[in-house]
């Protein structure tokens, strides 16, 4: 393995992945940090003596309000901005934001990022933590990188070593086991007109399966199913992933069903950047949950953590009083509605292998540390050029213990269009935890069965 060696403040090497070798779990004397100076998702406990205050555990009890109905109340209703980033400061901060940012602040005068006092709230179910660190001295990359070994649940690379490691714990990273949402997408154009899309979407991991079986489909993560419900012209239109974990030795099984053909056909399509469900061609395949597939396509490199402000703790995003125009502007949504804090993210950096396609060359990775979620990505053309820029606007399920999206961002910075996905404010039913299903409910057969029209 080339190592390309730079001490981090955390005393964390990063490491640029060659692809062809293989590697190990981290030491057990190195695991031992987790639950110690590491939380057991692998952050850093303490704080910086500054914004970021210590990980006490992170936000699992409801707010007063909350009804258990998957409708989440702001658990920081009087919180206000401490300062706000715009355009006559950008300078100022930028070394806390990523370049696609200050772009979007530069290009846009109303594209402001309201600070607020940065809260820690992440959490995770015990069980998910245990596991966690337990994959820690167990789970391996095989396949140069392309699959994991010993693994079978939560995050697998607590203390990454390389790139390919912490790209994973995104992909893998823990989103409730079994969940059904109700959520809308806009495109608009660039004066701001729009109509939205609606799905009805369901994840279920392998092992949250009624009948799982260990032995039965091994190479499968999970289960991804996406009803079109609006506008009509697309109600009815389903699309089923099976999401292999090892997509080059078996690519991802992807099928869809038109409804107004009335029939079933396999998707190969619905992969690294073929076009993305209804997006208008604002997004690939892989722009979906900011990144998700196979990581084969490009060499990647852990260039460091660092502090930056991003989109966090977003409730006023899911709020019921607000409605979606209220939220979907020109250019991008509305930026007041908005809440940024500072947070310690690890930086990845994606860049095209030789001889490969995609329509992204590089792509800068923010990750959350305490949550292994991508929080922002800046993607770059073929021409180097910054082309895209996504944010995540993330909140604690504070109900279900479990840190996922309020909605996610997609601006475009040529066209000045933009993508926003995950919309519930104006949503029947928009989250449920916990369903239960069994793998019939996953096979192409149950493809009609779930379009109407």
């Amino acid at each position: 393995m080339k190592l390309n060696k730079k001490l981090l403040a955390t005393g964390i090497l990063a490491v640029s992945v060659v692809a062809g070798q293989a590697w190990a779990a981290v030491s057990s004397e190195e695991a031992a940090k987790l639950g110690d100076s590491l939380t057991p998702m692998g952050a850093e406990k303490a704080g910086n003596g500054g914004a970021i205050p210590a990980w006490t555990g992170g936000l699992t009890t409801p707010p007063a309000g909350y009804k258990g109905d998957g409708i989440y109340v702001n658990p920081f209703p009087n919180e206000t901005p401490q300062f706000t980033i715009d355009q006559s400061n950008v300078a100022e901060y930028a070394d806390k934001l990523s370049p696609g940012q200050v772009a979007m602040i530069k290009q846009y005068p109303d594209y402001v990022l309201p600070v607020y006092e940065t809260h820690r709230t992440a959490a995770y179910p015990k069980a998910v933590m245990d596991e966690t660190v337990k994959n820690a001295t167990g789970t391996e990359l095989i396949k140069d990188g392309n699959g994991l070994g010993n693994y079978q649940n939560a995050t697998p690379f607590p203390i990454p070593q390389n790139g390919l490691e912490a790209i994973w714990n995104h992909i893998t990273r823990y989103r409730g086991g079994s969940v059904q949402r109700n959520v809308g997408q806009a495109t608009p154009t660039a004066n701001g007109a729009y109509s939205i899309v609606k799905f009805q979407d369901e994840l279920t991991w392998r092992t949250y399966l009624e009948d799982y079986s260990p032995g039965e489909d091994a190479n499968v993560l999970f289960y991804f199913k996406q009803a079109i419900t609006a506008p009509a012209r697309l109600a009815g239109n389903v699309l089923l992933v099976h999401e292999t974990i090892d997509q080059v030795a078996e690519p991802r099984r992807a099928w869809v069903y038109n409804a107004g053909q009335r029939r079933v056909r396999r998707a190969p399509q619905v992969a690294y950047d073929g076009p993305g469900t209804a997006s208008d061609g604002m997004r690939t395949s892989d722009n979906f949950d900011m990144f998700n597939g196979a990581p084969d396509r490009y060499n990647w490199e852990l260039v460091g953590k660092k502090e930056m402000y991003i989109p966090y703790n977003s409730y006023k995003l899911v709020d019921r009083s607000v409605s979606y125009e209220q939220i979907i502007k020109p250019g991008h949504i509305n930026q007041d509605l908005t809440r940024y804090e500072l947070h310690r993210v690890w930086h990845l950096r994606a860049t095209l292998k030789e001889g490969e396609r995609h329509i992204y060359a590089q792509r800068d990775f923010y990750i959350d540390e305490d949550t292994w979620q991508a929080s922002v990505i800046d993607h770059y053309d073929g021409r180097g050029e910054l082309w895209r820029v996504a944010e995540a606007h993330s909140m604690q399920f504070y109900d279900q213990i479990v840190p996922w999206y309020a909605v996610e961002t997609l601006y475009d910075l040529l066209s000045g269009r933009y993508l926003v996905l995950g919309l519930t404010n104006e949503e029947v039913d928009p989250y449920q935890f916990g369903v239960k299903r069994q793998s019939r409910d996953y096979t192409p057969a149950a493809l009609r069965r779930a379009g109407t029209r």
